[in-house]
């Protein structure tokens, strides 16, 4: 239909009560509230003002790696559609019923502001709104708009002073826009209960069809509903069920008597049932096939200055924005880490199983699992947290990742200039000779000549820097740190990104390299990816693209700088691949290609722990009861219906990263490790090996 040009109408109370006596109206004596409004509007100069319309929230999509999509984000469940996307006849059914001369009158309906004004003139308040469609949509513009209570209270206020203002942007709307563009305005922004806002949100959350495949009694349903939606939300029970086949049944008869469908149509349409399915609302990450992954996603928005200078700007872009953010993760490893964790632990165990896959290279997060299923119901066993990533990113406060520390030890030994047959004399036991034995990053005396470290896996006698870190020995590894120094050591670690799960300082204490901090699978994996990088550290990365409602898109490249020289990365690599062959996991073996990696046991089983990696990927696996660690070892457990005496690194973790990996890796071409640099790291030249005696003998490892 055409539109009628946009006119600057100026009321006065004589023309107030013109349009009374031409409505046939007769006015009654008036109380103060009316003759306020009588000269309110007497007073006015109503002419248009520009209604500033921020963009209605709108629904955040993300997907993974490959653009399907795997989780929802919003505040209000929204689908912005165009016009060409409403069924002619949702478009019939709600101007019937909320403005029939909505294509006839310009912003104000005198006629029918002239009616309402009657009946709110006897009542002596605003009673009814007589409001045309572009004044309801002025309303939501301004309701959505409102930042704080008062704001919201003043755009729900039953004042004749906010009716005035919304008449003024009422006509500044109408100045702007074309009657078809006011509806489509107003059917995308209107609530239409039971958490659907906007027509599109509101036919698949009732009916399980998009707005365009609208039946006629479909549409009188949601036409009825925007007058009262909570009062007729059919979510909520059968009594509101029936509020809203009653309102329906007069927006049929409302069609009807404007000539609009026939009464044999509107009889038709009443005879069918409500029909309403009450489809899930779609997202959040319980809903999620990655649980876990979308938390990080969600807290890295959140938290992450890179999208947006404030977390209030951070929350509202994210549940507001209508984004659509591409993620790292890929669907086939994250099933290879599913199966791996569901095969060895159950979902009904008290030990927990997380795992994180991340790419060496980039940083990228491939995969994020957990045996145990998220969200808040206890009797599924379900945890309410992330268990694979840091506190940060919605985590707990980890697990101690054990021997796994072990590497940046051996790192700093190698930086130090030992070679990889350097070795010392590891006893059965290990006191520092006095406190000065070890001084943290502040230079404070550490060392505990009181407390005697003890070897949970290997032997006593001469190890080297291979042999040492291959049965794991610890008192070894308490000399080796001494040597190479505990700072030096801790520097190396955080170099490699490491740091606490629960975000407090890292403890240096001299037990610092058996693994006392407590860590999350996400940043140990991101430490030993950088190892299979030679030396480069990326920080772990979920996100790589994030496009607005408008379709600008922003990518987010990885963060990387070189944490190590490469020819150390690479000796280190050569190092740990033997613990596959030749060392802890000597037992469960290796994946076929290239790898390398360490077992991480904890004292007394605490929790433990496999990082490994190729040069194409790193997962680390760890194992503890969420319930407290120390309070609940791994030591007479059973766990996937297996019973263990105790759990070790390579018990558990290590056959789940060996079948992730195999799995993950499937299909990839398999590539080499960079030989190690023999002129530089080859042979000995600190710490040469003795004659052997019988007592000292390592050329056979230790399990």
């Amino acid at each position: 239909m055409a539109r009628r040009g946009t006119k600057i109408v100026r009321l006065t109370a004589a023309g107030v009560a013109a349009g009374l006596l031409v409505a046939g109206i007769a006015v009654p004596a008036v109380g103060g509230a009316a003759l306020g409004f009588v000269s309110a509007v007497g007073e006015a100069d109503l002419e248009p003002v520009a209604l500033v319309e921020p963009p209605p929230a709108e629904v955040t999509i993300v997907q993974d790696a490959k653009g399907s999509e795997i989780a929802r984000f919003y505040e209000e469940y929204r689908e912005v559609v165009g016009l060409d996307q409403v069924a002619e006849v949702m478009k019939t059914a709600i101007v019937a019923i909320e403005d029939y001369r909505f294509y006839e009158h310009g912003a104000i309906d005198i006629e029918g502001t002239v009616r309402a004004l009657a009946k709110n003139l006897r009542a002596g308040k605003v009673s009814q709104g007589g409001s045309s469609i572009t004044q309801q949509y002025v309303k939501q513009v301004l309701l959505n708009s409102a930042d704080t209570d008062a704001e919201r209270n003043a755009a729900l206020e039953a004042s004749y002073g906010r009716k005035l203002n919304e008449l003024r942007y009422a006509m500044g709307v109408e100045k702007k826009y074309t009657k078809d563009q006011i509806l489509g305005k107003y059917l995308n922004i209107a609530y239409f209960g039971a958490g659907a806002y906007g027509v599109e949100a509101a036919a698949k959350r009732f009916f399980g069809v998009k707005a365009d495949r609208l039946t006629l009694p479909q549409a009188a349903t949601l036409a009825g509903a925007v007058q009262d939606p909570n009062a007729t939300d059919p979510n909520i029970d059968r009594k509101h069920r029936d509020r809203l086949l009653n309102r329906r049944n007069v927006v049929l008869n409302r069609m009807a008597e404007l000539g609009k469908i026939t009464p044999a149509e509107a009889a038709a349409a009443k005879a069918t049932k409500l029909g309403y399915k009450g489809t899930k609302l779609p997202g959040g990450c319980e809903s999620s096939k990655y649980p876990y992954f979308c938390l990080y996603v969600r807290q890295e928005i959140l938290n992450n200055p890179d999208f947006g200078k404030t977390a209030a700007a951070r929350l509202a872009m994210l549940n507001r924005g209508g984004l659509t953010i591409r993620t790292t993760i890929d669907p086939g490893m994250q099933r290879a880490a599913d199966r791996a964790i569901k095969k060895y632990v159950y979902a009904s165990d008290d030990p927990v199983a997380a795992e994180a896959l991340v790419q060496p290279g980039t940083g990228a997060i491939r995969a994020m699992a957990a045996s145990r299923p998220y969200g808040g119901d206890r009797a599924k066993n379900e945890i309410s947290y992330n268990l694979v990533a840091d506190a940060v990113h919605g985590g707990g406060t980890g697990f101690q990742a054990g021997s796994t520390f072990k590497t940046f030890t051996l790192i700093s030994a190698l930086k130090n200039g030992m070679k990889l047959d350097d070795g010392l004399s590891a006893g059965a036991g290990y006191r520092a000779p006095g406190y000065s034995t070890f001084k943290n990053c502040k230079g404070e005396n550490i060392g505990d000549p009181t407390h005697t470290v003890t070897n949970d896996e290997g032997s006593p006698g001469w190890k080297t820097l291979r042999t040492g870190t291959w049965a794991s020995v610890n008192t070894f590894f308490m000399e080796l740190e001494r040597r190479a120094g505990l700072c030096e050591t801790v520097t190396t670690a955080k170099s490699l990104g490491i740091r606490r799960a629960d975000g407090r300082k890292l403890q240096e204490y001299e037990t610092f390299t058996l693994g006392i901090n407590e860590m999350d699978p996400v940043t140990v994996a991101t430490a030993y990816a950088a190892i299979a990088a030679r030396g480069k550290y990326c920080a772990p990365t979920a996100i790589t693209r994030v496009t607005d409602r408008d379709g600008k898109a922003t990518r987010y490249r990885p963060k990387c700088r070189q944490a190590l020289d490469p020819a150390i990365a690479d000796a280190t690599a050569d190092v740990l691949s033997g613990v596959l062959t030749k060392g802890t996991m000597r037992d469960v073996g290796g994946i076929g290609r290239d790898a390398a990696g360490k077992t991480g046991t904890t004292d007394n089983y605490a929790s433990a722990w496999f990082a490994g990696f190729t040069p194409d990927l790193a997962a680390a696996v760890s194992i503890g009861d969420p319930r407290g660690s120390q309070d609940h070892k791994l030591t007479g457990v059973t766990i996937g219906g297996r019973y263990y005496g105790m759990v070790a690194g390579a018990t558990l973790p290590g056959p789940i990263w060996k079948d992730t990996m195999i799995g993950a890796l499937a299909g990839v071409p398999p590539t080499s490790f960079s030989p190690t640099d023999t002129a530089r790291f080859g042979g000995c030249s600190q710490g040469c090996r003795p004659a052997p005696t019988s007592a000292e003998d390592d050329s056979t490892p230790d399990p």
